[in-house]
């Protein structure tokens, strides 16, 4: 049952060959076509990775992105990327290449999307093995746009009224579950670091300043996934994963869940939550008693740095957090991915694989 017992959140460190690649193509010496065969083979060689360290479920590694958000959020219609002065939220290090997205027109999902086709590849690669679809969750278009960039943000006048921007987001997202289904995706994720902000008692403070119900908001957003998940078929499984920010094995968040647990985890119909909890700024295991039926990936291995964590203490935290959700809704996979930007986390292609071999036999020792 999805999602597994040792399961990914997603991204994958980029080969060097593929960043040369990339390089050449915006230096304009490699040609589109030519970018997307070095990809092919690039995600090729990944998912035999993958599958060779067992697991049930295998992505692209989110190869063809530049980031693990903007890149699908502005193919969708009615959205631009446009360039920044800065980003818009500050990591503790390293910055990120600065952009932001702009809502132009009626937003809307892109029937004959590229990402489609990232999935259709991944399908006809990974044989018999499942395949899971990572897209950044329908809350961060609004997080971005009008939350983040809440003092420049000037809404159209079709969205005048809010309601309606969250409605047809909703509904740009419903097409776009119906649309990744009939290319034969049954495991889809939300990826989304608008909760882990939420739980940031000093953005919780600056948004507020600025006259943001963040609680309300947060409410809007659970809202809106729900009218999305509406179209969701009986036999697909979407799930959604919390970030505090992931850059270069950086953050911008810090916080327990508390402040958002009993809005999100007692009323989003999600099917499971990946959650970060590989250090002390996720907070205690306390907040999952408002989880419902859902299923619970713990993020116990950091993908941040290459060392191991100690078996004895990942398994003595499953004993803890399985005080407030059954141990049989509990999973384990890595906090975030290893590469939620085209950059990369600090860390080796061989340290990545430890750490799923690690979780994989934890997963295995825990629950046989």
């Amino acid at each position: 049952m999805r999602p597994y017992r040792y399961d990914i959140v997603g991204s994958f460190l980029r080969p060097d060959y593929l960043k040369d690649a990339r390089a050449e193509y915006a230096e304009g010496t490699l040609s589109a076509d030519q970018l997307r065969e070095v990809e092919d083979k690039a995600i090729k060689e990944l998912v035999e990775k993958e599958k060779a360290v067992g697991l049930k479920a295998v992505t692209d590694g989110e190869l063809r992105r530049r980031y693990w958000h903007l890149d699908f959020l502005a193919s969708l219609v009615g959205v631009e990327e446009i360039k920044a002065d800065h980003w818009s939220v500050a990591f503790k290090g390293h910055q990120p290449k600065a952009a932001t997205l702009e809502i132009v027109d009626k937003i809307d999902f892109d029937e004959n999307s590229e990402f489609l086709d990232h999935f259709s590849y991944l399908k006809e690669i990974a044989g018999d093995v499942d395949c899971k679809m990572t897209i950044p969750s329908p809350a961060m278009l609004h997080l971005i746009c009008c939350v983040r960039g809440s003092e420049t943000y000037k809404a159209i006048d079709r969205y005048k009224n809010e309601d309606d921007l969250y409605h047809e987001i909703a509904l740009a997202y419903q097409k776009a579950i119906k649309a990744f289904y009939a290319r034969g995706c049954r495991y889809l994720q939300f990826d989304d670091t608008s909760w882990g902000e939420f739980c940031d008692q000093n953005k919780r403070d600056d948004y507020a300043s600025r006259g943001l119900d963040l609680d309300q908001i947060a409410k809007n957003y659970v809202k809106m996934i729900n009218e999305a998940l509406e179209a969701k078929p009986e036999d697909m499984t979407i799930t959604m994963h919390i970030c505090r920010g992931n850059f270069r094995s950086t953050w911008f968040s810090s916080g327990g869940y508390e402040p958002v647990a009993e809005t999100l985890f007692g009323g989003c119909k999600i099917d499971g939550f990946f959650l970060e909890y590989d250090s002390d700024r996720s907070g205690d295991f306390k907040p999952l008693r408002f989880i419902k039926d859902q299923k619970v990936v713990l993020g116990l291995v950091t993908s941040k740095n290459p060392e191991l964590e100690d078996k004895n203490e990942i398994k003595e935290r499953i004993k803890e957090a399985a005080q407030y959700v059954a141990l049989d809704q509990l999973c384990l996979s890595p906090q975030c991915g290893f590469s939620s930007t085209e950059e990369g986390n600090i860390l080796t292609d061989e340290d990545q694989w430890k750490k799923m071999t690690l979780i994989k036999e934890i997963a295995e020792e825990v629950w046989g």
